[in-house]
C-alpha cells in the first residue's frame, strides 16, 4: 500500500500542474524544452480568448538563433513566409497564416520543423489577429498578461545522470508490475499460497 501512496503522491502534483497550465489560455509552444542543435517538430497552439470574435490570422517570428526549416500542412489556412536569402540559405523571419477562422472557445495549432542553435531560452514571437481587428502580441514576460511562448534549449535532456520524474514513475510502475507477477506465481488458483 505504501508503494501506491508514493505513486499517487507523484501523480497528484503532475495532474495539478497540467490542470493549472490548461487554465491559463495563452499562446503556447510544445515541446517547451528541446535539444540545442537538433531539428525537431514544434507546435504553436493559439487559443481564441475572445467571446465575440474569431481568430483570423496568426504570425510567428522566430528569434535570432532559432530557425524554422519547413512546415506541416494546415488545412483551411494559407501560409505566407518572409525570409532573407534563397534555397537552403534562406532565413525565415516571419510566417503568417490567414484565411482560417477559430471561433470563441476554440484553439488552433501550427507545426513546423525548427532548431535552436545554442543552450538558452528562445522567446517565439506570436501575433494573433481577431475578426474585430484587435491584435494580441504574445511577446511579454512570463508574468505579463501576454507572455511569449518560450523554448528552453539544452545540450542534454538527461539531467546530468539523475532520475527524471518520468524515469522515476516508470521505475515505480515496473516494480509494482514485478510484485504483482511474483504474487501471482506464489498463489495457486484456489487462493492458497504455495508451500
Amino acid at each position: 500500500m505504501k508503494l501506491s501512496s508514493a505513486l499517487a503522491a507523484l501523480l497528484v502534483p503532475s495532474a495539478a500542474l497540467a490542470a493549472a497550465s490548461g487554465a491559463s489560455a495563452h499562446a503556447h509552444i510544445s515541446p517547451p524544452v528541446a535539444l540545442s542543435g537538433e531539428s525537431q517538430v514544434f507546435t504553436v497552439a493559439v487559443p481564441n480568448e475572445k467571446e465575440d470574435a474569431s481568430t483570423t490570422k496568426v504570425e510567428i517570428s522566430p528569434p535570432e538563433g532559432f530557425s524554422i526549416g519547413s512546415f506541416l500542412p494546415n488545412p483551411g489556412w494559407q501560409r505566407q513566409v518572409q525570409a532573407t536569402g534563397e534555397g537552403e540559405d534562406a532565413v525565415i523571419q516571419k510566417v503568417t497564416w490567414s484565411g482560417g477562422e477559430v471561433p470563441p472557445g476554440e484553439a488552433t495549432s501550427f507545426q513546423f520543423l525548427g532548431r535552436a542553435d545554442s543552450d538558452q531560452d528562445y522567446a517565439i514571437g506570436v501575433r494573433q489577429t481577431y475578426s474585430d481587428g484587435e491584435v494580441v502580441d504574445w511577446s511579454g514576460t512570463e508574468s505579463s498578461d501576454t507572455p511569449a511562448p518560450i523554448v528552453a534549449a539544452e545540450s542534454s535532456l538527461g539531467g546530468g545522470g539523475g532520475l527524471s520524474v518520468l524515469a522515476l514513475v516508470a521505475l515505480i510502475l515496473a516494480v509494482v508490475a514485478l510484485l504483482i507477477a511474483i504474487g501471482g506465481l506464489l498463489v495457486r488458483p484456489g487462493g492458497r499460497a504455495l508451500a
